[in-house]
């Protein structure tokens, strides 16, 4: 028996990796703000859709096989798309630092809040194992 295999393990996992992808992102963008060219990067979380397939049932035709796959039983993890629609500065940069920095906040709190949950899964095993003590 494997005690780290349970679902919630294995989401706190991917939601972790999620958030460290990100945070690697928006510092990415942040040191590039006056690179000439440079376009913002963005994470795109599927464990989100995930959970909102779980919940309820899509039913979706691949006419092409670029198409993403709904598939409930496929897990998929975080990936970076780049921005090329917007220009923000006038060296063709896209980069607004206050949103990355707003951002850079938020994912900083959803990665801490993911940091205590796994801790309190963590002490519930210390205390199974100690026996209640």
């Amino acid at each position: 028996m494997n005690l780290f295999s349970s679902p919630t393990f294995s989401t706190l996992e991917r939601a972790l990796d999620g958030s460290a992808l990100k945070q690697r992102t928006i510092s990415q963008n942040i040191a590039n703000v006056d690179t000439p060219n440079y376009k913002t990067k963005k994470v795109n979380f599927q464990h989100t859709l995930d959970h909102a397939i779980s919940k309820q049932s899509i039913e979706a035709n691949r006419t092409d096989e670029r198409h993403m796959n709904f598939s409930i039983g496929k897990q998929r993890e975080a990936y970076v798309t780049s921005v090329n629609n917007s220009m923000y500065n006038h060296n063709l940069n896209n980069v607004d630092i206050d949103k990355e920095m707003a951002d850079l906040a938020q994912n900083q709190i959803y990665y801490n809040a993911l940091i205590d949950r796994l801790n309190g899964r963590f002490n519930s095993l210390q205390t199974v194992i100690k026996g209640g003590k």
